[in-house]
C-alpha cells in the first residue's frame, strides 16, 4: 500500500468530524465509511488491530449517526 492510503484516510476523518461539528448528523456517516476503509488497510497491510479498531469505531459512528438523525427530526 502506498503512502496515500494514510492521507486519503486522514482527509476522510478529518471532514466527518468537522461536519460533527457543525452537528450535520450524516457526518458520522462519512467516519463509517472510512471505516471500511480502515478495514481494508488493515488487512492489506496484515495490521490486525485495526481491524478492531475499524469495528469499535464503526459502532460509535452508526450510534452517533442513530442518535443525531433521531433528534434532528429530518427525514431520510
Amino acid at each position: 500500500m502506498t503512502h496515500y492510503w494514510s492521507w486519503l484516510l486522514t482527509a476522510i476523518g478529518i471532514t466527518g468530524l468537522i461536519g460533527a461539528g457543525k452537528k450535520l448528523w450524516w457526518s458520522w456517516l462519512i467516519g463509517l465509511s472510512a471505516q471500511g476503509l480502515w478495514l481494508t488497510y488493515a488487512l492489506a497491510t496484515k495490521q490486525y488491530g485495526f481491524v478492531v479498531s475499524a469495528l469499535a469505531y464503526g459502532v460509535v459512528y452508526a450510534r452517533n449517526a442513530h442518535l443525531w438523525h433521531k433528534q434532528s427530526g429530518e427525514k431520510l
